[in-house]
């Protein structure tokens, strides 16, 4: 199978074509989603080269730490990319981890809600359903390079993978599980899961409930899915990537669980200073400068909020 084309001299990898398609469609969805929750979508737009850099960098730093066992078996370890620093920069030959880009792209969130001064919930919620869009697109770069396949199997679904891409001790085995397509399809069902989440339960949810149902629904999917991927990564005797999601749902549940159990609901403010923040366009001014709802007032007398109204804030 071919796993790219070329622009000239350019060897363009479709793998990196379907991460790029799948990052611009999950862009557009936040940017749609931020308008649902009265915020300027310019801001997803102006955050997502960053997220982008972050999530390729952590993604990579997760690779680095958590190689799968068949790379260690040939020596490709943590030690040898450590002392070897142009093969830990090099991505085109593959190595990068959905849980260290999920890490990075957060870091940098939190940094640009922080500097924006707007709620990191409120965007973070925004993002959730595209970002499990994204990864379901990702997942078929995984098809395209003949990767992420699972144990051998005999059922109607399964895929063939060549000789050159099978792991030694299956070098006989010619079909297997789909795991790609079974993380796909489960991102899809995350995806409509959070949207219909979100549209049907508007008024009970505080900012940042939809990322971390998003927390609890993908991590639980990779764990059981874990079980049947041939190629781990252990650290002694565990599978990081498998502990490590179970971590992430259980520590998320349980945060969601426990925020609703105040019984708060106050939901908060989509900017964190809205004397500083970017205004929806929704609420841009008329020519004379006054909203919808103030053109019939004065500005002389136009009600100001207060500063605890300003600063409402319900934490992700």
């Amino acid at each position: 199978m071919r796993e790219g084309f070329y622009i000239g001299t350019l060897f363009v990898h479709y793998y990196g074509v379907i991460i790029m398609s799948g990052a611009l469609l999950a862009a557009w969805m936040a940017s749609q989603q931020a308008k649902k929750r009265d915020l300027d979508p310019e801001y997803i737009w102006d955050m997502m080269p960053w997220l982008l850099v972050a999530g390729i960098v952590g993604a990579r730093i997760w690779h680095i730490l958590t190689p799968p066992a068949s790379m260690v078996e040939v020596g490709w370890t943590t030690q040898y990319y450590l002392t070897h620093p142009l093969d830990a920069i090099n991505i085109r030959n593959g190595g990068l981890g959905i849980p260290g880009a999920v890490m990075g792209g957060l870091l940098a969130l939190l940094v640009y809600t922080r500097q924006k001064k707007i709620s990191f919930g409120v965007i973070a919620d925004s993002i959730a359903p595209g970002l499990a869009v994204a990864q379901a697109i990702g997942r078929w770069g995984n098809f395209i390079n003949q990767e992420l396949y699972g144990a051998p199997t005999n059922l109607p679904w399964a895929i063939f993978i060549d000789p050159a891409h099978r792991l030694p001790e299956y070098a006989n085995q010619a079909y297997y599980h789909p795991l790609f397509l079974y993380e796909s399809l489960w991102n899809l069902a995350n995806a409509a899961l959070l949207l219909w989440v979100a549209r049907r339960f508007t008024d009970r949810l505080k900012n940042g409930d939809i990322f971390l149902i998003y927390l609890v629904v993908y991590p639980v999917g990779r764990f059981f899915l874990e079980f049947l991927r041939l190629d781990p990564s252990p650290i002694g005797t565990f599978n990081v990537n498998q502990t490590l999601m179970g971590v992430i749902a259980v520590s998320s549940l349980i945060a969601l669980v426990f925020r609703h159990s105040k019984g708060s609901g106050v939901k908060g403010s989509p900017v964190a200073d809205e004397s500083t923040a970017r205004p929806f366009p929704a609420e841009a001014s008329d020519e004379d400068g006054l909203s919808p709802d103030q053109g019939n007032q004065e500005a002389g007398d136009e009600e100001l909020p207060s500063s605890s109204e300003a600063g409402a804030i319900e934490g992700p």
